[in-house]
């Protein structure tokens, strides 16, 4: 799999993610038969990605906001997003228990996310750019397009 210049295999993957590999070559698979990456599994299809993510992350993985705790801001409470948000009282969080921030505690895409966020910041950003979209209020969305262009389309935000 090809991203951003980098070539990382299945293992590597899984690694970065916190995954099994069979967790990742099942994911690959579907992402496939989705159209997202290409046959062989070594590159994004950019375009089904982000049509993807901006009309439909939201009806794969809903969000409901629980109970206020103690986590790992996302949304409009963490970078990109929130240096583009005035007045935002809303604080969402993904439950960590060494977290250190109090919110709105959101289930994230996948129970590994915090740690995986917590090992790489650009995977964060992207993480907290998607519960943008999955949260759905039009400004903090708005935002999270125009980031989301700009990291998968590199040219057309220059």
């Amino acid at each position: 799999m090809t991203s951003a210049g980098k070539t990382l295999s299945c293992h590597g993957l899984a690694e970065s993610l916190g995954l099994s590999a069979s967790t990742v070559s099942e994911s690959l698979e579907r992402c496939k038969k989705a159209k997202l990456i290409d046959r062989d599994k070594k590159r994004v299809n950019v375009l089904a990605l982000q049509e993807f993510l901006i009309h439909g992350i939201a009806y794969v993985f809903p969000v409901e906001a629980g109970r206020v705790g103690r986590g790992i801001p996302t949304n409009s409470s963490a970078s990109p997003i929130k240096e583009n948000i005035t007045g935002s009282s809303e604080i969402y969080v993904w439950h960590y228990v060494k977290g250190t921030s109090r919110g709105q505690q959101i289930e994230p895409i996948y129970p590994t996310v915090p740690e995986a966020a917590l090992r790489d910041d650009e995977l964060y950003q992207l993480l907290v750019i998607v519960d943008a979209l999955r949260i759905g209020h039009s400004r903090e969305k708005s935002v999270a397009i125009e980031e989301l262009t700009k990291r998968l389309n590199p040219k057309v935000g220059a």
